[in-house]
């Protein structure tokens, strides 16, 4: 599916941008240039061409692996993503594992301790993680963290400390969504036979739990966690854009602003192979948690 899916978004992409207000000619010459050099860049970048025709072309330069040259840097595509994959691919990773290790503990626990004051407070909390704006939590990190305690930079990837704060946005957004997930689904686990059987055996609670239970709740846990990480490694847009963290969604931003196609068009396609990516792994390590789902197979 991956195939049809990059074809939809990119001609979505293509022919929302051909739209916008603006004038890439325009914008690399600037507004001082006359008619008829706006007119000759326009004719040698091929954007007199009907929006199809150039789709048609964008495509064939795609299939051999050409994403084109951007508009504002005048450097290959390709050269301008792989240098800034990088640093998104080590933000969504220190993201989602802040996620992991505060989430599936809470969400345990509070399936275990169900209505217990913990229970609350951690659904609290979640609900507040859900709710609260990415941006608006970096600024209050940057503000408390970086401004008054001079903990950690408030920006760049110059240091170590950088990906601190970047990573703290994000991760408490993306464990409210596991937390309440993994909640969710070891509360109809802990109420099956084979829980109480387990126990009728002697086995410990805490065996019990971490062992039966928790393995079999983890599939719905493991398929928000695959959405997170999917939606992470397509660019955390906003939190890139307040952290100025040099990754692919502060570049698609700045690409937009610029109306530079190429590079836009370029962004959307990492975007969807990366999440699809994901998702096929996540669907192959189902069948390692739960052998029922390989057999079907």
């Amino acid at each position: 599916m991956l195939l049809p899916v990059l074809l939809g978004v990119t001609f979505l992409v293509f022919s929302i941008i051909s739209l916008t207000p603006g004038d890439v000619a325009t914008m690399i010459l600037g507004q001082g240039a006359t008619q008829e050099s706006v007119a000759e860049l326009r004719t040698e970048m091929g954007l007199d061409e009907p929006l199809i025709v150039q789709y048609g072309k964008y495509l064939g330069n795609l299939v051999r692996g050409d994403m084109g040259i951007s508009y504002a840097t005048k450097k290959p595509v390709v050269e301008e993503i792989l240098s800034r994959f990088p640093n998104t691919l080590t933000l969504a990773f220190f993201s989602i594992l802040v996620s992991i290790l505060i989430s599936i503990p809470i969400g345990v626990i509070s399936a275990v301790k169900q209505y217990s004051s913990f229970d609350n407070l951690g659904m609290i909390f979640a609900l507040i993680g859900i709710s609260m704006p990415s941006f608006w939590l970096g600024l209050i990190l940057i503000i408390v963290f970086s401004l008054t305690l001079g903990w950690f930079p408030s920006g760049g990837a110059d240091q170590l400390r950088s990906i601190v704060l970047p990573a703290l946005t994000l991760g408490v957004a993306s464990t409210a969504s596991i937390a309440r997930t993994t909640r969710s689904s070891m509360l109809e686990v802990i109420r099956q036979d084979y829980i109480r059987t387990a126990k009728a055996k002697g086995l410990g609670n805490t065996m019990v739990i971490l062992k039966h239970a928790l393995r079999n709740a983890l599939i719905p846990t493991l398929t928000v966690i695959g959405l997170e990480f999917g939606e992470l490694l397509g660019g955390a847009i906003l939190t890139e854009t307040v952290f100025s963290w040099p990754g692919i969604g502060r570049l698609m931003v700045e690409s937009i602003q610029r109306k530079d196609t190429p590079m836009v068009l370029g962004c959307i396609i990492v975007f969807s192979v990366a999440f699809s990516v994901v998702n096929l792994l996540i669907d192959i390590l189902y069948t390692f948690i739960d052998p029922r789902i390989k057999s079907t197979y």
